[in-house]
């Protein structure tokens, strides 16, 4: 069993690894969730990610195994209009598919929940059809918006748009 909690600044520099291992470069290639072909470079540095704990609408939640490793992250936003925006949902690409996303996304709910939020918001790559489609079983709808990807560390291969996707929070 894995362990949900909010994140610290000294668990920067191994989220940090672990997002860009997940998303760019060879490693990533091991897992489903890899955009090293669509993109160049790093997907976060240490600045970018430290600053996120200065701002207190953003939550960072980590999962961690029996030996207290950072095997998953999520970046939340409480935004307006009532909702949460679920970003950089992460898992080590050796252990995707044995449900840490699964309980990051039902932590994230959770949070959502306590926040009195309405909706979940995420962004997801246009192109990354098996992606949006493990969304759409956990719930996601695309609300027919998108918008063009801005990076600060990436360099995109070829272009690249997002699609938004929301899903209702259930009060419980």
């Amino acid at each position: 069993m894995h362990n949900i909690t909010n994140a610290n600044l000294n668990d920067v520099p191994e989220i940090v690894a672990l997002v860009n291992s997940a998303y760019r470069g060879e490693t990533s290639t091991r897992g489903w969730t890899s955009e090293s072909h669509l993109l160049e470079g790093i997907r976060i540095d240490e600045n970018e990610m430290s600053g996120y704990f200065t701002r207190p609408e953003i939550t960072l939640l980590k999962c961690t195994n029996e030996i207290d490793e950072i095997v998953g992250f999520v970046y939340l936003e409480q935004v307006k209009n009532n909702k949460l925006y679920l970003g950089m949902l992460t898992v080590n690409p050796l252990l995707q598919a044995a449900g840490i996303g699964r309980q990051l996304l039902a932590a994230a709910d959770d949070h959502a929940r306590k926040l009195g939020c309405q909706a979940i918001k995420i962004s997801v790559i246009t192109s990354r059809l098996e992606l949006i489609s493990w969304y759409k079983r956990r719930g996601y709808i695309a609300t027919g918006e998108t918008m063009p990807l801005v990076t600060h560390n990436s360099v995109a291969k070829v272009p690249v748009e997002l699609m938004i996707m929301e899903k209702l929070v259930v009060q419980s």
